[in-house]
């Protein structure tokens, strides 16, 4: 079971998205969470040390999260998937994105 965690800024819009459609993909866990302080779920080291493969939204998004957690990203899979903050939650135009940009992590 390969375990994926989904990262964006505040835990409100992308990652949980992907989080929700995902959620029921055979082969995968997954979970979600935000890197910016006040996110819905704050990213915590169990988080990351539970992760096979970490996708994140944004290139700012590797950036904080190198700069916040480098001390437990070693051996870590992470991708960025270039997916901008211009969707609402379950958005019906980032559905179709997450699933083609996420499929090359998938097993």
């Amino acid at each position: 079971m390969r375990k994926i965690l989904f990262l964006c800024s505040q835990n409100k819009l992308r990652s949980p998205t992907a989080e929700t459609i995902f959620s029921e993909t055979p082969g995968i866990e997954v979970d979600s969470a935000g890197l910016n302080n006040g996110a819905v779920v704050l990213l915590s080291d169990e988080q990351i040390e539970w992760a096979d493969v970490i996708l994140v939204m944004e290139k700012i998004h590797r950036d904080r999260l190198n700069r916040k957690f480098g001390h437990c990203l070693a051996g870590k899979r992470i991708a960025v998937l270039n997916i901008p903050d211009d969707y609402e939650y379950m958005d019906e135009d980032l559905i179709p994105l997450l699933r083609s940009r996420c499929q090359p992590y998938f097993p």
